[in-house]
C-alpha cells in the first residue's frame, strides 16, 4: 500500500517505476548503484525528487538515442 500524504515534488515507488519503464527491483537496482538517491519516506515505502526522477529518466532517453 502506498502512502497518500507525499511531499510535493516526490514521487512514490510506483511513480517512479513507471516514470522510468523499469520495475520496483530496477527502481531498487538504481538506488543501490547510486543513480538515483531516496529523498524521504520510510524503508518500505520510499520517496523519489521527481526532479531526480526527471533528469534521469531524460539521461536514459538521451543515451538510448545516441
Amino acid at each position: 500500500m502506498e502512502s497518500q500524504n507525499i511531499r510535493p515534488g516526490h514521487l512514490t515507488a510506483h511513480q517512479t517505476a513507471s516514470a522510468l519503464g523499469v520495475t520496483l527491483g530496477g527502481v531498487r537496482q538504481l538506488v543501490h548503484r547510486g543513480q538515483l538517491q531516496r529523498a524521504g519516506g520510510t524503508a518500505r515505502q520510499p520517496w523519489y525528487a521527481a526532479t531526480d526522477v526527471a533528469a534521469l529518466t531524460a539521461k536514459r532517453q538521451a543515451r538510448a538515442a545516441a
